[in-house]
């Protein structure tokens, strides 16, 4: 009898340390709160800090961050690759049509040099990706996420594959729900984080289609003739900054005005309109605009859910010194 037992309290430590001993032997480990506690206290801290100072020089600079959590964790996982630049035979994320309009990436090294200066090699460019868009949310008035970190970088690109997992802003909804649900975010959840539309501004080049030759139908006729003084041409020159707020009432709070606005036909993007008209999607459309305490938390949870989609944990990828470049060693 006291064999069987000792051979089942055996196995029981066994069955419980298998998953461990697979995370030593394939090098994987999971993203945990405060990775940074030990090997580089001050971390968060620093983020949080240089996340402020940047707002208050470069307000954007929060939409900025908030963008590149979207774009780096869409492609692959969230692994920095978004900021990697084109050189040594890598082609960079950024040079593609999706990244149209994106900015403010020099500032990203500034956050990172900063972690460099307190500990080297320590902190991922993928946890400053995730990090600063947790606290710029926090500075553009919405919630405050507790994010996991222990990311990993990518050492490379995924430029040639972009287009496959963005969706553009001219998609069906239909397509839209299904490269969200691709990353594990449900329908509640995509419409919870397209709210980030409420900061931030698009691209005359984006919108002029709703606007000419004749103007979109499911567009507010008012609406219409305000972006026409926004947007006055039919073809805008891509490199002058023509752009319309996509909020005008609170253009740098993270709010729920996005979604009243919807319900007024002044959505500026065809996929912003397609949230208030699709059966799937209106609900929830509704729902939000009547309660910003409701919003807040269906677009923590699927901010979340997106910053832990897919990462390189452990050993895998590496930690980059410049965000820019993959390690030379």
């Amino acid at each position: 009898m006291a064999a069987y037992k000792h051979h089942a309290f055996s196995s029981f430590i066994i069955l419980m340390l298998f998953p461990l001993l697979l995370q030593f032997q394939f090098g994987k480990s999971e993203l945990q709160l405060n990775y940074y506690s030990e090997s580089c206290p001050k971390a968060e801290e620093i983020i949080k800090q240089e996340v402020a100072k940047l707002y208050y020089e470069h307000g954007n600079t929060a939409v900025s961050w908030l963008r590149n959590l979207f774009h780096d964790c869409f492609v692959q996982g969230c692994d920095a690759s978004l900021l990697l630049e084109s050189v040594n035979g890598i082609e960079s994320e950024k040079e593609s049509g999706r990244s149209f309009g994106m900015r403010n990436f020099k500032y990203v090294n500034t956050i990172k040099m900063a972690l460099e200066n307190e500990c080297p090699s320590t902190v991922s460019c993928a946890d400053v990706v995730a990090l600063s868009a947790r606290d710029g949310i926090v500075m553009l008035g919405g919630p405050h996420i507790e994010m996991k970190t222990g990311r990993r970088d990518s050492n490379e690109s995924y430029a040639k594959i972009v287009e496959e997992f963005i969706p553009n802003h001219n998609d069906s909804m239909s397509s839209v729900l299904s490269r969200f649900q691709s990353v594990g975010i449900d329908v509640e959840g995509t419409v919870a984080l397209l709210g980030a539309h409420s900061v931030g501004r698009v691209h005359c080049v984006n919108l002029v289609h709703r606007l000419y030759p004749t103007v979109d139908p499911t567009l507010d006729p008012d609406y219409a003739e305000y972006l026409k003084g926004r947007c006055p041409t039919p073809i805008p020159d891509p490199k002058e900054v023509q752009y319309s707020r996509n909020d005008r009432e609170t253009p740098m709070i993270l709010d729920n005005n996005y979604y009243k606005n919807l319900l007024k036909n002044k959505g500026l993007l065809m996929v912003d309109q397609e949230l208030a008209s699709d059966p799937a999607t209106l609900p929830f459309v509704q729902k939000m605009a009547s309660d910003n305490d409701y919003f807040n938390e269906q677009f923590s949870r699927a901010a979340l859910l997106l910053s832990e989609y897919n990462p390189l944990t452990g050993d895998q990828g590496e930690v980059r010194k410049d965000c820019r470049y993959v390690n030379t060693n």
